[in-house]
């Protein structure tokens, strides 16, 4: 039994074989937050009610994908067989796994994690959405260049820190989105929005065409690996068409809920203005005065 998910000069099989340390890491990180969780139930019991169950729901299913995308088959098929699956993985940590774990992690869990790492500074600089926009696609393009790739697919311990760094990243991302603490988000919805479409939607595209449209295979991992479905050069080329296209449904969808609820937000602003205004005339009508009249 492995700890991690390597590059292997075997033939596929469909056998299962899981990953200790992937186990390991899922079970542990499960572990840590029901103990969190329940040590500040006994301090607050009035703190348990239907948010608190939704983010125990997000951060199991941030779990699970975590899960999904490190153990077989995706993690061996990742590690030293398909491209399309190496980029799949990818997408797994920085689309689901990331911001479902953020989302499953209360303010106060991070404000504790925070204060123990003496991290807090670090955390507020790095979610500026400027900052956070240029180090999540900076590692994109590392981690995909060809000799990180090469290099770090062939051992287990540089299997393990491109994963992590790809889930941390995931979480650079997401935090100027839906930080659980209000002070490292983005201050509006239109800059959130701009920041998404920028950082996850736009840029993205110019490396996922550069490897779609390459006219040879460019990681020597996959392309000597025992084929397994399409030629190196096809493979590669559909890994390209997922790191250029396949985010845009998720960040869309994302960007349309927070467009709604700004939306939301604002009608009912405005209706909470208007109402306002009335007050006074009615007001005057009610005392025998005559309304002031309206300017408009």
């Amino acid at each position: 039994m492995r700890w991690w998910c390597v590059a292997v000069d075997e033939r596929w099989s469909w056998t299962p074989r899981p990953y200790l340390g992937v186990w390991l890491l899922c079970g542990t990180l499960l572990a840590l937050y029901g103990w969190a969780i329940r040590s500040h139930r006994r301090r607050n019991p009035e703190a348990v009610d239907g948010r608190e169950r939704r983010r125990a729901v997000w951060f199991v299913l941030g779990v699970v994908f975590l899960w999904l995308a490190s153990d077989w088959p995706v993690g061996s098929l990742g590690a030293g067989y398909l491209s399309s699956v190496h980029m799949l993985q990818y997408m797994i940590y920085t689309l689901a796994a990331a911001p479902l774990l953020v989302l499953g992690t209360p303010s106060w869990m991070l404000e504790r994690m925070m204060e123990l790492t003496r991290s807090r500074a670090a955390v507020r600089a790095l979610s500026r959405p400027l900052v956070a926009a240029v180090l999540f696609n900076v590692v994109l393009i590392a981690t995909h260049a060809p000799v990180t790739v090469d290099t770090l697919r062939s051992t287990q311990v540089g299997n393990f820190a491109l994963d992590m760094v790809w889930l941390a990243s995931g979480f650079l991302l997401w935090m100027p989105v839906i930080s659980p603490i209000p002070e490292f988000r983005a201050r509006s919805a239109p800059s959130r929005l701009v920041y998404l479409f920028c950082a996850a939607a736009l840029i993205p595209m110019i490396p996922g065409g550069f490897i779609a449209f390459s006219p040879q295979p460019l990681y020597g991992t996959y392309e000597l690996a025992p084929r397994v479905g399409p030629s190196a050069l096809d493979d590669q080329q559909m890994a390209g068409v997922l790191m250029k296209i396949g985010n845009l449904p998720v960040i869309w969808a994302v960007m349309a809920v927070i467009w709604f609820r700004w939306f939301d937000r604002e009608q009912r602003a405005s209706r909470e203005r208007r109402v306002a205004r009335g007050r006074p005339r009615v007001a005057a009508v009610a005392g025998g005065v005559p309304p002031a009249p309206d300017d408009r």
